[in-house]
């Protein structure tokens, strides 16, 4: 009977595990729906829009990461979307215009700015695929268009089962 050792191949390979769930801001996430200050359901009276400002509780949002959004077909102007922004940037964690995606999104594309890049240049990279927070496919796409430049190679799934995804190509020693 031979001694035949197990090894880890996966333990004592090179690959990088970027885990996108570690960027997952686990906040509470709102939407502010401008529907509900317009008139009749179908415009903005400033008047009264800038006394619901001053009179609004904003501290309700304190911390929560909001989506600022309306739902109804009216034209809103664009000073509304920024008033609210002014009165929510204080208290809340996070403000974005747009839907719950474009939030998650927003929030994903912040956290992922602040990487540093340049521990990945020539490394083989695994983008981790499965886990138990809510990651969107935007937030796989954005890591990828940064990582790109710097990896070796990415791949996505797990360690033990990857799809290669990149691989940067070497020149060949005939090309000059």
């Amino acid at each position: 009977m031979t001694d035949d050792v197990i090894v880890n191949k996966v333990a004592s390979s090179p690959l990088i595990t970027f885990d996108l769930g570690e960027y997952y801001d686990t906040g509470e996430r709102v939407v502010y729906d401008l529907a509900q200050n317009l008139f009749q359901g179908l415009m903005l009276k400033e008047k009264d829009f800038r006394t619901f400002l001053k009179e609004n509780d904003w501290s309700v949002y304190a911390g929560k990461n909001v989506a600022i959004t309306c739902s109804a077909d009216a034209v809103v102007p664009t000073w509304a979307y920024m008033l609210l922004a002014i009165k929510l940037e204080p208290v809340a964690n996070f403000v974005a215009m747009g839907d719950m995606p474009l939030l998650e999104y927003a929030l994903f594309q912040q956290a992922l700015a602040k990487v540093d890049l340049e521990k990945f240049r020539n490394q083989p990279i695994v983008i981790k695929g499965c886990g138990d927070l809510p990651v969107p496919e935007s937030a796989y796409v954005e890591i990828t268009r940064l990582i790109r430049p710097y990896a070796r190679s990415i791949m996505y799934g797990e360690p033990c089962s990857t799809v290669p995804l990149y691989k940067l190509k070497r020149p060949n020693k005939t090309d000059k």
